[in-house]
């Protein structure tokens, strides 16, 4: 039986790599029946029909995966914020964060646009790369004629599986061809009237790129909490962590308990007020989640 990865979904076919060849696939009735979807990034077995056609026949078990955008086998998610034009949006960028965290997923983020910057918002936008940096994120910042592009992303994406994502308009088609020209991606103007992105990709591919591989994703705006439960809210604050070690209670949520090693931290400065306010917020989405049956 014949193996490969699935690095392109489209129109109901499944482009497996085989070595130097890339399989035309269709998945197996039963895989419908079971609602079992093919992923881009799956291993797969696969029945050759004819010089190029073939039928997937199983799906090897994923390291992990995302609902959107729908891709398995991630190491890790480039997570491209603009700095402006849309505005850069802390809220939003912990969503993405909280996800990533709860798929085990490391995160990098990317800041562009910074040539568009005021100095007064250049100090904003450093003030907050700063905090996330002592949280322990990676994080690079770039613009669009960079001359240092190249050298501050290929050793991060060297060797590893990638998933570009962020708002529509921050820049990621334009990313990716800065670091290679031959991708000549379509990419959109900003619509002043919506302040966001038009939606310029169409569909989800796996593009080998700087000695690795990385997912050029559709557009869209924020993550689900779908499958994260209150208590494992905060394992996806990286900060909350080892501080709640130290609350009374086992399970703390941070809420209204006593003696919350959390909440003391965000009173002394340690943890940021925003970063806990949206913890709170996303706490309240969860509960408020209808049940799943």
């Amino acid at each position: 039986m014949a193996k490969g990865q699935i690095r392109k979904a489209l129109s109901g076919f499944y482009y497996v790599q085989d070595g130097d060849h890339l399989i035309q696939c269709r998945g197996r009735g039963v895989f419908r029946n079971k609602g079992i979807t093919p992923l881009v990034g799956d291993y797969v077995e696969y029945e050759v029909e004819g010089n190029n056609d073939g039928t997937i026949t199983s799906i090897f078990a994923r390291q992990n995966e995302l609902v959107r955008p729908p891709v398995a086998n991630i190491d890790q998610a480039v997570l491209v914020f603009s700095t402006k034009e849309p505005a850069f949006n802390t809220i939003l960028l912990d969503r993405f964060l909280v996800v990533l965290e709860s798929f085990q997923v490391h995160p990098i983020i990317c800041l562009t646009k910074s040539d568009l910057l005021t100095d007064e918002e250049k100090r904003t936008i450093e003030k907050y790369k700063t905090e996330y940096e002592t949280i322990g994120y990676t994080i690079i910042e770039t613009f669009k004629e960079d001359p240092n592009l190249i050298k501050k992303m290929v050793p991060l994406l060297k060797g590893k599986t990638t998933v570009l994502a962020g708002q529509s308009g921050v820049g990621k088609s334009s990313l990716l061809n800065r670091i290679m020209p031959s991708l000549a991606l379509k990419t959109g103007n900003i619509s002043e009237a919506l302040g966001r992105g038009k939606h310029t990709t169409r569909h989800v591919e796996l593009i080998e790129l700087a000695g690795g591989l990385i997912a050029d994703t559709p557009g869209f705006s924020s993550f689900d909490f779908d499958t994260i439960e209150k208590e494992e809210l905060t394992q996806c604050f990286p900060e909350f962590l080892s501080l709640s070690e130290g609350c009374k209670f086992r399970g703390c949520l941070h809420l209204k308990e006593p003696k919350c090693a959390v909440k003391k931290a965000v009173e002394e400065g340690t943890v940021k007020q925003y970063r806990y306010d949206h913890y709170l917020q996303f706490l309240q989405e969860i509960t408020d989640r209808k049940p799943r049956y």
